[in-house]
């Protein structure tokens, strides 16, 4: 008896697949990350042939990570935030961004905020004035329904921010949770997005060695007093160890 592949598997392998010399068409580009790592593993290919192709790209960080461990006693919260944004510094570093290519909003793991609230839109404001700064002609974040409370609520905040600008923006969508927890309906539905896989094999090295840099959230890693703590499970892994990485554009 096989176990019963998740939804996704199926939606997924059926999308167009695209070659990595259609990067060109992304432009200067924008990951929006809710935690660090989801950059490298929805986007961490995409990133390597971005720059290898000499494109501008940055990436925002929505949370400080804090949270993945939080009942360790040897790494307090200030120091989970400074060892995850060294890992995802270290990451964009392998990825091929210079130093100055990250932003942080710094908001709460586990409790990202909506736009409507105060801090949320204190948050949009934030984004907005980052993008006007850079000049985008692509900003990703993750799938809006991507089955994770902090991933829905920085798609909102993207989102609104876009919608303030005065120069239209290209929105891309990536997955991150939806390989494996998404239910159907969480998934795109007939009609609201077209899709594709781009072809990252000749930078998967690459990304997996970006991966690598999040010691914190794989096993083994440097905070092993807290065996509540998040790690990435061997099966999530192995979704981003495919050479394609998939991405929507919402046509609804």
């Amino acid at each position: 008896m096989t176990d019963l592949l998740p939804p996704s598997a199926a939606l997924f392998s059926e999308l167009p697949v695209y070659l990595p010399e259609a990067v060109a068409a992304f432009g200067p580009t924008i990951v929006v990350a809710p935690h660090p790592d989801d950059e490298t593993l929805g986007c961490g290919g995409l990133l390597a042939l971005l720059r290898q192709a000499g494109l501008p790209a940055w990436c925002v960080l929505v949370s400080d990570g804090a949270m993945s461990h939080p009942n360790s006693r040897k790494f307090s919260a200030q120091a989970r935030q400074a060892l995850r944004t060294q890992e995802l510094r270290n990451a964009l570093a392998i990825l091929g961004l210079p130093g100055d290519a990250l932003h942080t909003l710094g908001l709460p793991d586990g409790s990202v905020p909506a736009p409507e609230t105060a801090s949320g839109a204190a948050a949009v404001g934030q984004l907005q004035q980052f993008f006007t700064a850079t000049q985008p002609q692509t900003v990703l974040v993750p799938w809006r329904r991507d089955p994770h409370p902090d991933h829905r609520a920085s798609s909102q905040l993207v989102r609104a921010a876009l919608a303030g600008l005065a120069t239209p923006t290209r929105l891309l969508e990536y997955v991150v949770w939806a390989w494996e927890r998404a239910a159907a309906h969480d998934l795109p539905q007939p009609g609201e997005a077209q899709g594709f896989q781009l072809n990252i094999s000749s930078v998967l090295p690459q990304k997996q060695r970006a991966l690598e840099a999040h010691r914190s959230q794989l096993a083994g890693g440097p905070i092993d007093d807290d065996p509540t703590g998040f790690t990435l499970a061997p099966s999530m892994l192995a979704h981003f160890a495919k050479p394609m990485e998939v991405f929507f554009q919402v046509t609804t």
